[in-house]
């Protein structure tokens, strides 16, 4: 044999060998009961975006929610549009008067607080008949997203509205809600010119006739896209006198570091969400109004369709790793959303398509849902560690919570990883393992094993979300102190330590 022939041979066996030598992971993470502590309010999960308003009034939408609810006890829901003509909230007659019609906004908010949760108002689009002109956004839906012909008619469509909501729910309920004006108005959802000055207008008119019918009302805004203008808003808030009692904005994974910080850099998806928070979150911090709460009205890993990021089990360590960075940055985080009863890109097709929701078509858990399912088992307590993979967190009897996971971008395949947990400072002797990942809660085996279909039978729809369900807790020894685990690629664990 030549030694040419031989090192071959050599080097064909490692890259056989490799998927369990050269490229396994490793890792070692002390776990100390007695480090730092602080709170860890469930931030991520008081709210949650949907499709646009008169989708709430459908069947399977109210059943997504109560089964979101039942995981999560969300409070707040927002959606778009609930002044689209749809909704038939705003007409005028031959005279050009007003006139309103109350009757869909009450199934709306009657649905909702039937179930337990409150609205998150956003108050859009234009109505037809109250737009300057005709500014139609590329949604399915067609929203109408030009200013008003009119300031006087436009405040006059506010004051009437809410005080309906009064008038209905009464004030203590309705204080209890927030209102948000517009969406996005520095992208393509605001037809004013030049946008940021029209939307100041849009703002002090709504926000002055909120408090005119009450003061215990909340307003805020400028739930920009792409985390821009809050430094500005405030100052044109202070400079003007104008009220406001909450800044929003919103930012995707996918989202350019050119938009969202004015820089070239490749950030990644996994980074980008809690980078842009936190810019919003120092200007608020170094501006007039420095107790400004910040709600992060709309995030997501994604705002493309993409199956293999909001479908997949990658949202699992791309999900606990962005509760890991932005803790303690907003006060509240809405994901976009909860359910794929959704049509800004028109009717769904397929029941796995990108769609942003928990739960696609036929009310089938993806396994973000079982994501969301295992991270609300995180205690109310925040335990430092020195990890980047991984979340340690008590509950209020003094139980620990572990979350721990791996992650790669949704392009790499990525590798197994093998974590070893030296416990210090906590008397556990065995531990409740669940898991997230493409063999656990993951619907698609299933599904791709069924020929994908387009529109699978009754049958076919019970099996799927019979597959989607989480299995038991798997238990596991502490030996020494230590608990070992392995980590598949996009994988998610949430340990109890017992």
């Amino acid at each position: 044999m030549t030694k040419n022939s031989w090192w071959l041979r050599f080097a064909t066996v490692l890259l056989l060998l490799a998927p369990i030598s050269l490229f396994a992971q490793n890792a070692t993470i002390v776990v100390d009961g007695s480090a730092p502590a602080h709170p860890f309010p469930h931030f991520w999960e008081q709210m949650f975006g949907s499709g646009r308003a008169i989708l709430s009034l459908r069947d399977n939408y109210r059943q997504d929610l109560r089964s979101v609810k039942q995981i999560t006890d969300f409070k707040y829901i927002r959606f778009h549009a609930i002044f689209h003509d749809e909704v038939g909230v705003y007409d005028e007659d031959k005279q050009g008067t007003a006139v309103y019609n109350f009757s869909y906004v009450d199934q709306i908010y009657d649905g909702m607080l039937a179930n337990g949760v409150r609205p998150f108002v956003e108050l859009s689009f234009m109505p037809r008949k109250l737009a300057a002109k005709e500014i139609i956004q590329a949604f399915w839906y067609q929203p109408n997203v030009s200013p008003p012909k009119d300031w006087n008619k436009w405040e006059d469509l506010i004051t009437q509205f809410t005080r309906h909501l009064i008038e209905r729910y009464g004030i203590e309920e309705v204080s209890h809600w927030y209102f948000e004006v517009w969406n996005e108005p520095n992208i393509d959802f605001w037809g004013g010119d030049p946008k940021q000055a029209t939307y100041w207008d849009l703002y002090d008119h709504t926000a002055r006739a909120l408090k005119a019918v009450s003061q215990k009302l909340r307003v805020g805004g400028p739930t920009t896209a792409q985390a821009a203008w809050a430094d500005v808003f405030i100052k044109h808030c202070a400079d003007q006198h104008v009220p406001v009692d909450f800044l929003s904005s919103h930012v995707y994974g996918n989202d350019k570091a050119e938009d969202v910080f004015g820089i070239h850099e490749t950030i990644p998806r996994n980074q980008m969400v809690c980078r842009a928070v936190k810019k919003v979150y120092d200007q608020i911090k170094a501006s007039s109004m420095p107790d400004l709460p910040l709600i992060w009205s709309e995030f997501n890993a994604s705002y493309f369709n993409e199956p293999a990021v909001t479908d997949s089990a990658y949202m699992g360590p791309w999900m606990a790793d962005t509760l890991r960075q932005c803790d303690g940055l907003a006060e509240v985080m809405s994901y976009w959303s909860f359910s794929d009863v959704f049509e800004e890109q028109g009717v769904v097709k397929t029941p796995f398509y990108g769609g942003f929701g928990l739960i696609a078509a036929d009310n089938i858990p993806k396994p973000s849902f079982n994501i969301f399912k295992l991270l609300h088992h995180l205690g109310e307590e925040r335990i430092a560690l020195d990890s980047d993979s991984a979340l340690l967190t008590r509950r209020k009897d003094g139980t620990y919570i572990l979350a721990v996971w791996n992650y790669s971008a949704p392009e790499d395949a990525g590798t197994p990883k093998t974590v070893t947990l030296q416990l210090k400072n906590i008397k556990a002797k065995r531990a409740a393992i669940s898991r997230v990942d493409r063999d656990h809660g993951d619907v698609h085996p299933l599904y791709e094993k069924m020929g994908s279909p387009r529109y699978p039978t009754t049958a076919q729809i019970k099996d799927l979300q019979h597959a989607s369900e989480l299995g038991g807790p798997e238990p596991a020894k502490i030996q020494n102190g230590a608990l070992t685990l392995t980590l598949p690629a996009k994988g998610l664990a949430v340990i109890e330590l017992k």
